[in-house]
This record gives C-alpha cells, sequence and structure tokens, in this order.
C-alpha cells in the first residue's frame, strides 16, 4: 500500500470453524513448518508464519516480518475497504465460495473484487454465488481464447471475462520448475512465450468489449464496466499522475480510459500468424478493455517484457522494486 499498489491478489483457503483464512497454501508445511491442513484447524488455533519465509516465485530469497499471524480475509477487507483485489479460490468448495461471495456483498466490494480460478467448474460456482464480481479467464477458457486467436476466429467468440491473469513463461525455468526434466521445462517455456507474448493478443483483449453473460442491469453493467477499464489503465495512469491515491472506488472513477494509452499497431497486425487473422481482428475491435497482467515478477528486466508486450499491469512479490521501476521509466514509456 505503502508504494501505490493498485490492487491486491490473495489466494484464500477455509478453516475447520469456517474461516476465510488468506492463504496460497492448504498444508501449512512451507509456511508454518507444521504438517497440517487449513481446514484441520480451528482459526484460533492455526500457527505463526516461519520467522523467514522463502518467496515463493524467488527461491533462495527470504521475507521477514514483524506480525507472523495468518490473517482472515473479513479484516483483510475491513482493513482496506476500497483497495481493489483478486481473490483466488483454489479447491471445489463450496462453502469456502459462498463465505467470500457473502463477504465481498457485506463489505460492498461487488464492483472491485475479482474471481479468479484456474478451474472452470470452480470458477461457474464463484459466478453462480456472485455473479456481479467481474472475473479473470480459467485455464481452459485462455486455451479457447488462444486457439481462436490464431483460427481468426477471436473477434467473433464472446469474452465475459474482464481480466486475463496470465504467467510470464521466461519465469518458467528461472522461479519455477513444473517438469523434473529442465529440457522439459525449457521446452514449456519456448512454446508457451512463442503461443501467449503477442503483442496484438493482448491489444484485443484489451480493447474487445464485453459481450455476454454479463448478469445485471444496464446502471451496474455501466458501473461494471467503467470500473473495469479504470482498473485496466491505473498502472499507466497512475505514473502519468502521481499525486493520485491508490484504491477506493472514487479513484478508480477518476482514473483515465486506458484506451488513449492503447493502440493497434499496423505494422504488428503484418506480424501476425496470418494476414486474414490480423484483417478480422483489427475490423472487430471494441473499446471496452480486458485487463492483461503478468504475475508473478519481481526483476526489471521481467517488468521491462511485460509492459513491453502491452501489459497492463503485473504482480509482483516487491512493489517497492516495481513502482521505483514505474517511476524511473514514466507512463509514456509504459504506453509504448
Amino acid at each position: 500500500m505503502a508504494q501505490r499498489s493498485d490492487f491486491l491478489e490473495l489466494d484464500c483457503q477455509l478453516t475447520q470453524d469456517g474461516v476465510v483464512v488468506v492463504s496460497h497454501d492448504k498444508n501449512l508445511s512451507r509456511q508454518s513448518g507444521v504438517n497440517r491442513d487449513m481446514d484441520s484447524l480451528d482459526f484460533k488455533d492455526l500457527p505463526l508464519y516461519k520467522e523467514e519465509l522463502e518467496v515463493y516465485f524467488s527461491p533462495g530469497q527470504f521475507a521477514q516480518g514483524s506480525d507472523r499471524r495468518m490473517v482472515c480475509l473479513e479484516d483483510v477487507f475491513r482493513r482496506f475497504p476500497r483497495m481493489p483485489m483478486s481473490v483466488e479460490i483454489k479447491e471445489d468448495n463450496e462453502e469456502l465460495i459462498n463465505k467470500v461471495a457473502d463477504l465481498v456483498r457485506h463489505f460492498d466490494r461487488n464492483e472491485i473484487t475479482i474471481w479468479a480460478s484456474v478451474n472452470g467448474s470452480v470458477m461457474n460456482k464463484c459466478r453462480a454465488a456472485n455473479p456481479e464480481m467481474p472475473f479473470s479467464f480459467t485455464i481452459g477458457r485462455a486455451f479457447w481464447m488462444v486457439l481462436f486467436y490464431y483460427l481468426g476466429l477471436l473477434p467473433f467468440a464472446s469474452i465475459p471475462e474482464r481480466f486475463f491473469l496470465c504467467f510470464l513463461p521466461t519465469i518458467i525455468n528461472r522461479t519455477y520448475f513444473p517438469f523434473s526434466c529442465s529440457g522439459l521445462n525449457q521446452l514449456a517455456a519456448v512454446v508457451t512465450k512463442w503461443l501467449l507474448m503477442r503483442k496484438s493478443l493482448i491489444h484485443h483483449l484489451q480493447q474487445r468489449g464485453v459481450q455476454a453473460g454479463m448478469r445485471c442491469g444496464g446502471s451496474e453493467r455501466r458501473t461494471l464496466e467503467k470500473v473495469a477499464q479504470a482498473q485496466a489503465g491505473s498502472l499507466c495512469t497512475s505514473v502519468k499522475e502521481p499525486g493520485l491515491q491508490p484504491g477506493g472506488r472514487e479513484a478508480f472513477e477518476g482514473l483515465k480510459q486506458s484506451r488513449d494509452l492503447i493502440q493497434l499497431n499496423p505494422g504488428l497486425q503484418r506480424q501476425q500468424w496470418a494476414g486474414w487473422t490480423s484483417w478480422l481482428m483489427g475490423r472487430a475491435l471494441h473499446s471496452q478493455d480486458v485487463g492483461v497482467v503478468f504475475w508473478c515478477l519481481n526483476e526489471e528486466s521481467d517488468f521491462e517484457v511485460a509492459y513491453g508486450l502491452g501489459a497492463v499491469g503485473v504482480m509482483t512479490d516487491y512493489p517497492t522494486a516495481l513502482r521505483c521501476y514505474l517511476d524511473n521509466h514514466g507512463g509514456a514509456a509504459l504506453a509504448s
């Protein structure tokens, strides 16, 4: 918050007594050294975090803090009532989903809290529990989105999602290893980088309108669109207007629309997989934004790659480093 972050990304788990806790892991071993699952303990019995905790996407780097207690989602909402947040649901747990949805409603956060999940069936339950919240792509939806992009059909596909939270492939070999074989890791990085790291794809998503699946009335829809547009442009705009304070519906409504920062470059269109794909895509662009955010980037070189591709923001474990990068480069550099 001190570094003027535009939103917080959270993972949630449920304790035995039904408290929603902000935690990436269900099992507490990595975080606390206690080999117990979160749902086997009451909230009051949760162990403290380790005195030094290795940063997940920066192996060999350790974080320290004076307050080692685990925190419940309700306290986070209460302490930062107007701070936009992305809440990821990792497991198919209807009680957890419903409790998160109820907390969002209770704190009047429907417009500034994003559903996130990699699982399509889980996302469907999230949307049913609180359809007023914007939501991000699942892995399955992202796969179809990329396939339609290369087939030239993406301009005609409905995109109800408002955010595309995507990893940067180059961090696979450096900080996260999904395969035991180094060769497979390198291959995965090369293939995913070739498929996903397309400026025209990112620009297309940022300029696509919400076509269907938005289950709300006209006034609510306009409010959601306005907030999502401002969300998409918040990082760029906050650099151009350093006096702007982060968080809050009022701050969002004061932000400039991001479409003045994002232009589809004809030169980039010619580099597309096929000319007719570019032609169709260029004809189908709309004014509404789908924000593209890369995670979890902790080095300046990664910031440069993400913003060079046209992303509206990045998620990081080191907000101080990101803020220094943004201050040093300015809004014009990011917009380019």
